[in-house]
């Protein structure tokens, strides 16, 4: 998430969550985003990432790159990215029901 601030509605919670931009707090905030945390060398139990390519708020990146990160470390990950759904990963009642 070094870049949220650059993506969608990402400059709005910088207030939020922290400016990673600004080294200071970019030293506090990597301790609590997901992307910098995870390691090859540790267990995690089955990952299930889910996003929309249409979200207008949340882009779908950051859910694609961390995915790809803990299947490339060899964790097992299930993804399913919704190419109609907005922010809610579904672009109606029967979408979010599926």
């Amino acid at each position: 998430m070094y870049r949220y601030d650059k993506l969608l509605a990402g400059a709005s919670w910088v207030d939020e969550y922290g400016d990673p931009d600004n080294p200071e707090e970019w030293s506090f905030i990597s301790k609590y985003f997901p992307y910098q945390n995870v390691f090859s060398d540790r267990s995690y139990p089955e990952i299930y990432f889910y996003t929309s390519t249409k979200d207008d708020r949340v882009h779908p990146g950051p859910a694609r790159k961390m995915a790809k990160k803990m299947l490339d470390q060899g964790h097992k990950v299930i993804y399913y990215e919704n190419v109609e759904g907005g922010h809610s990963a579904a672009a109606n009642l029967k979408q979010s029901a599926q």
